[in-house]
């Protein structure tokens, strides 16, 4: 999957000044707690409201942009020290080898469902009784279908570059519908607004954390539930389990809880919901807000929980 990027908003680095807001314990150290920027904007903004509580205990943070891989390297190395927001899908051998050495040290999840899959709009479950199961779209593939799928009912997958685990998927469990490559995320997003505002029918992948969930009302399709990880080629129809799910972690380097203890301890506590991240990557991707507009706004609004975690 693709996440959106908003970095234009941001310097190579950034560098947020210290707030009189501090623990008794903080800042242990006046050394700058150097935060991973990533590429997308869900990402920006983790990284952008960490910055911010970490400034009210005192400390001096940057913000620095880094690549989801090189991140990695530069956190087993100390040039870096955390990142709010890793997603476990996306840089797996590098990610959980440094795990296992123990260079790179886990903090918890963040608190985000990351979730791809496909999703309707709700009056489709009028035309296809018994969803949200995958089960219900065998017996009412053409409630989905047009004149070029017939008798197969359509499915509007990821562009074609990204992979083909929705044409996977539909083949291991012998689903009758055609996939069709959506041309981009504009040109998918285009296609799902126009289906929802006519109420025609749609079948698309696609995944949340995202805007689009705070703008419109989409449903998952549900799977059966597996232990482990769901493997997407050689599931069958009775048990299948649709598509494997990414975890969002927290992570930092192996020194960094020695070096800022006040600062770790809020880092475990730190948490953000689909339905909050949702919301903000609407006001920034779509309302054309600053990222530092809306995560102070977040902080502002946020007050009752961020403090708890600093205490």
């Amino acid at each position: 999957m693709k996440r959106t990027t908003r970095l234009g908003l941001l310097a190579a680095a950034l560098t947020l000044g210290t707030s009189t807001f501090a623990q008794a314990q903080a800042p242990e150290s006046t050394d700058p707690i150097k935060i991973a920027v990533n590429e997308w904007t869900g990402q920006v903004l983790s990284a952008t409201i960490t910055g911010e509580v970490l400034k009210k205990m005192g400390y001096n943070v940057e913000l620095v942009i880094a690549g989801a891989l090189p991140q990695l390297a530069a956190i087993e190395q100390g040039e870096l020290d955390l990142n709010p927001e890793v997603w476990d899908n996306s840089v797996t051998e590098a990610y959980t080898n440094g795990l296992a050495s123990g260079a790179i040290i886990a903090a918890g999840p963040l608190g985000l469902q990351p979730r791809e899959g496909w999703v309707y709009p709700p009056y489709m479950e009028e035309l296809c009784p018994g969803l949200p199961s995958y089960l219900a779209l065998y017996d009412c593939a053409m409630a989905f279908g047009t004149a070029e799928t017939f008798p197969n009912g359509r499915l509007v997958g990821y562009p074609a570059d990204w992979g083909t685990r929705d044409i996977d998927v539909v083949k291991a469990i012998g689903l009758p519908f055609n996939v069709v490559p959506g041309g981009s995320e504009g040109a998918m997003l285009a296609e799902l607004k126009s289906a929802i505002a006519a109420k025609e029918p749609i079948l698309m992948m696609f995944w949340e954390p995202h805007w689009i969930h705070a703008e419109v009302e989409l449903n998952f399709v549900e799977w059966n539930p597996v232990e482990g990880e769901c493997v997407e080629e050689t599931q069958v129809k009775e048990t299948a389990c649709g598509f494997a799910q990414a975890e969002a972690q927290k992570i930092y380097s192996d020194d960094f809880a020695a070096k800022y203890p006040a600062a770790a301890a809020a880092m475990g506590k730190f948490t953000l919901t689909n339905a909050e991240q949702n919301a903000m990557i609407l006001e920034v991707d779509q309302k054309g807000r600053t990222v530092e507009e809306v995560a102070a706004e977040w902080m502002v609004k946020n007050e009752a929980v961020w403090t708890t975690w600093i205490q």
